[in-house]
């Protein structure tokens, strides 16, 4: 059953296309439990500041109406603002919208 909602958010995912320079982001799950097994109160969890690029826009146009690619690709794990981006709601799942710009940093793994 779990199998079949990941493939429903994942074809809904695949028909939101982003414009221009735009980053579609599922952000990371908050840490709820500590590694000893303590649970952490929702007011004492930290903001959720990495996410997972799932879709990408073709890039900016440049001064000579070229284009310029994003520096990001889908699967990249990304460090975001701890506020912005535009909430997108598919199938249940909430992704963000942002402009390349406003990522932080793209992190290695």
């Amino acid at each position: 059953m779990a199998a079949a909602a990941a493939r429903a958010v994942q074809a809904a995912v695949k028909k939101v296309v982003p414009l221009f320079d735009r980053v579609l982001v599922e952000k990371a799950e908050a840490v709820t439990k500590t590694k000893g097994g303590l649970y952490i109160p929702e007011k004492a969890q930290g903001k959720v500041v990495t996410g997972t690029v799932v879709a990408t826009g073709p890039g900016h146009r440049n001064e000579k109406g070229e284009t310029v690619p994003v520096s990001v690709q889908i699967g990249d794990s990304v460090l975001l603002p701890e506020y912005g981006g535009t909430k997108v709601e598919l199938e249940d799942k909430e992704f963000f919208l942002y402009r390349e710009h406003d990522i932080l940093a793209k992190l290695k793994e």
